[in-house]
């Protein structure tokens, strides 16, 4: 079992940034991937970022790379997206995820692979 608790949202003005945090327990977690994914209003949840827990090996949706980038902090068990440039599009509540295992690259961006989710942080840009 994987527990996992985001914090960070909030309101951010276009070209700002902000970092959101999702501190995970549990203790699958050393050989997990744990991922990001989004959901706007009326949209489906989409893919954002993964990281692999154990190396830190890194995959992101093509359309957001450059602007979000997310990493772990092993020994808090805790991992983060950092998100500049956001623009209003961006707005959306985010997830974090964590699979029960390694995920190859071709399934870190399928929402069915992840089997823990956090419970969502909303995520508004606007001025």
């Amino acid at each position: 079992q994987v527990q996992l608790v985001e914090s960070g949202g909030g309101l951010v003005p276009p070209g700002g940034s902000l970092r959101l945090s999702c501190a995970a327990s549990g203790p699958s977690i050393s050989s997990s991937t744990v991922g990001w994914f989004r959901q706007a209003p009326g949209k489906e949840r989409e893919f954002v970022a993964a990281v692999s827990w154990s190396d830190g090996n890194t995959h992101y949706a093509r359309s957001l790379k450059g602007r979000f980038t997310t990493s772990r902090d092993k020994a808090k068990f805790t991992f983060h997206l950092h998100m500049n440039n956001l623009e209003p599009e961006d707005t959306a509540v985010y997830f974090c995820a964590a699979a029960a295992g390694r995920l190859i690259l071709s399934r870190r961006g399928d929402i069915r692979a992840y089997d823990y989710w956090g419970q969502g942080t909303q995520v508004t840009v606007s001025s």
